[in-house]
């Protein structure tokens, strides 16, 4: 018993701290590849990456906004970099997120939420909840000026967009079923033919 107790004290003496808080078990976790983790309000989320269809429709947006990228400058990807969310520090991995090429980021891998232009979910069944209270609140108190949400799934599949930040808080939803041009607002300025999300 003696020996078992001082092989786990040994074993946590190599390291320098142990993490106190889901945000510094965040930082030091190893790349988890086919697993999507976030820290959201203190809580660490692992879930694993969505279905060939979830991602399909992040890449078809990557590609409707190829010319707007090339125009401006812009950088675009579907799942991922993750955003640190300035304040609290929770970490997200949206399904697609648009930014400048120069976008400050927070340590090697993570951009910061107030230089990104825009971040984008789609909705699964797991992640209805997450995507439409938690993360609403989240960009908006990060300042990420533009979250857009595709909704597959709902019994009218719809895309909305929240635009707008006042107080920490989106104070413009605009929602249009799927197959209805949507404008995606300043900084981006761009007509989404929603259409392409059809599944």
């Amino acid at each position: 018993m003696m020996e078992e107790k001082h092989q786990t004290e040994s074993t946590y003496a190599s390291f320098p701290r142990l993490p106190q808080t889901a945000r510094e078990m965040f930082d030091v976790l190893p790349p988890l590849p086919g697993f999507r983790v976030e820290v959201i309000e203190g809580k660490f989320l692992m879930s694993p990456m969505g279905n060939p269809e979830h991602t399909w429709l992040a890449a078809d947006l990557h590609d409707a906004l190829l010319p707007l990228r090339r125009e401006r400058g812009w950088r675009g990807s579907p799942g991922g970099p993750s955003i640190c969310i300035e304040g609290p520090r929770d970490s997200l991995e949206p399904d697609y997120v648009l930014a400048p090429s120069d976008c400050p980021r927070w340590g090697k891998w993570e951009l910061q939420s107030s230089g990104v232009l825009m971040a984008a979910e789609v909705v699964s069944p797991s992640s209805v909840d997450i995507d439409y209270k938690e993360k609403v609140r989240l960009y908006a108190l990060g300042r990420v000026p533009v979250y857009l949400l595709i909704d597959p799934i709902a019994d009218e599949p719809a895309v909305t967009v929240f635009s707008e930040i006042k107080n920490g808080a989106y104070q413009v939803r605009n929602t249009t079923l799927i197959g209805t041009p949507i404008k995606l607002p300043a900084p981006i300025d761009f007509e989404l033919d929603t259409s392409i999300f059809k599944v």
